[in-house]
C-alpha cells in the first residue's frame, strides 16, 4: 500500500530531519512506585469508592501552603525545580508541548512563560489564592499562547489539531463545537492524575473549594463552577498514559521539599479505578487490543500491525489542515504505507475499533 499525499496539500515547516511516529492507544501496564513513605497511605488500606476517597483527603489535606507570586519562595520558584529539563539546567518544559524554555523567563511581559492552572481556576472559583490555587500538584509551566488555546476548556476528546500561530504543531487538540481540550497523548495521564488529585484534594471543608468530576461537557463554560470533565475520556487517559519516571520525580520533590503532600494517583494508579471507574463503566481489569506501529522512529516504509478483528475497519489520514489526504481498509493483519515522497509536515491517521478511536499522529 502506498501512501501519496494529494497535490498541493498544506505543509508545515521541516521540524526535523527524523522522523516521529507516536501512537494513542489503550493498554494496561505495571507501574514501579516512587519513593512512596512507609504507612503514608495507611488508612486507605482495605477501602474502595466513596470510603477510599475519603480516606486519601484525609492524608493528602492539610500541605504547606506558597504564595503565588512573591519575594519569597512562590510558585514560580517552585515550578523551576519541579519541572526542570534534565537537558538543560537553566530551563523548564512546558505543559502541552513539552517545549525547553529559559526558567528565568517567568511571565516577562507576556513574552516567557506563565502559569497552567490544569484545572481551570473559573471551574473551581479559587482564582490564585492558596490552597487550590497555589497547589503546584496541578500548576505546570506553559506557553503564553497555547495557554490562551487551552484557556479553561473541558479535557476530552477533540479532532481539530491546535498549531500555535496557525502553523507551529503542538500535538494537543481543540474543538470548534465544544469548549474542550485535548492534550498530547504524553500528557494525557499527567492531566488525568492532576485532576483526579484536585478532586480529593478539595472537598469544600474549612472554606475550601468543592470539586467534583463529571461526565458530561456543560453547555455554559462558567457554570457549575467546582466541576470538571469529562470522566469518561480522563480515565482512559490515564490508562493510555502510564505514570512515568517524570511524574514521580515530580511527586517526590512537591513532597519533600515543598508541600509535603503526594498525589496518590501517581503512587498508586490502581486507586482511580477504585473510586471512579465502576461509576464510567471501566471494568479494573480491562484489556483491550493494541494497535502497533514500527520502525519508530520510521524509515520511508511504515508498518502497522492490528487486531485481526479490525481487519475489514477503514482507516483515514489528514493533514494538519483537517483535509483527507487518504483512505483505506484493513485489508489484512499487517499493512506497510510508503512515506518516502510524503512532504515534511504533521499528518494524523485515525483507524476505528473496539468502539474506539485510534489515533496515530506522524511527524515528518
Amino acid at each position: 500500500m502506498v501512501f501519496l499525499p494529494k497535490q498541493n496539500q498544506y505543509i508545515l515547516p521541516k521540524m526535523d530531519k527524523i522522523k516521529h511516529i507516536f501512537i494513542y492507544f489503550l493498554l494496561l501496564s505495571s507501574y514501579s512506585y516512587a519513593q512512596i513513605p512507609p504507612d503514608y497511605y495507611n488508612l486507605a488500606n482495605g477501602l474502595s469508592g466513596n470510603s477510599l476517597k475519603n480516606a486519601l483527603y484525609l492524608t493528602i489535606k492539610d500541605h504547606q501552603q506558597y504564595p503565588y507570586t512573591a519575594t519569597s519562595t512562590d510558585v514560580w520558584d517552585i515550578l523551576k525545580i519541579t519541572d526542570q529539563d534534565p537537558n538543560n539546567s537553566d530551563n523548564v518544559l512546558l505543559i502541552y508541548t513539552n517545549w525547553s524554555t529559559n526558567g528565568a523567563q517567568e511571565y516577562n511581559n507576556g513574552n516567557g512563560w506563565e502559569r497552567e492552572h490544569v484545572w481551570a481556576k473559573v471551574h473551581g472559583g479559587f482564582g490564585t489564592d492558596p490552597p487550590a490555587g497555589t497547589d503546584v500538584h496541578h500548576i505546570r509551566p506553559i506557553n503564553g499562547n497555547v495557554n490562551s488555546a487551552r484557556n479553561s476548556r473541558y479535557f476530552a476528546h477533540c479532532t481539530t489539531p491546535y498549531l500555535m500561530g496557525g502553523t507551529i504543531p503542538t500535538g494537543s487538540f481543540t474543538s470548534t463545537t465544544e469548549y474542550v481540550w485535548e492534550p498530547r497523548d504524553e500528557d494525557k495521564g499527567d492531566v488525568a492524575r492532576m485532576i483526579f488529585y484536585m478532586a480529593v484534594r478539595y472537598e469544600g471543608e474549612n472554606g475550601e473549594p468543592d470539586l467534583e468530576i463529571i461526565d458530561t461537557i456543560p453547555s455554559n463554560n462558567n457554570e457549575p463552577s467546582g466541576v470538571m470533565a469529562k470522566l469518561s475520556d480522563l480515565l482512559l487517559w490515564h490508562l493510555q498514559d502510564t505514570v512515568d519516571e517524570k511524574e514521580r520525580k515530580r511527586n517526590d520533590i512537591i513532597y519533600y521539599q515543598f508541600q509535603h503532600n503526594r498525589n496518590p494517583f501517581i503512587d498508586h494508579p490502581e486507586f482511580v479505578n477504585m473510586i471512579w471507574g465502576a461509576s464510567a463503566g471501566i471494568d479494573n481489569n480491562l484489556k483491550l487490543p493494541t494497535i502497533k506501529i514500527y520502525p519508530n522512529p520510521t524509515s520511508d516504509n511504515t508498518r502497522i500491525e492490528i487486531p485481526s478483528n479490525m481487519i475489514g475497519s477503514s482507516f483515514k489520514i489528514f493533514n494538519s489542515m483537517k483535509q483527507e489526504v487518504w483512505n483505506a481498509v484493513f485489508d489484512s493483519e499487517m499493512i506497510t504505507l510508503n512515506l518516502k515522497n510524503l512532504p515534511p509536515g504533521l499528518y494524523f491517521l485515525e483507524a476505528k475499533g473496539f468502539n474506539l478511536v485510534y489515533k496515530i499522529s506522524i511527524i515528518k
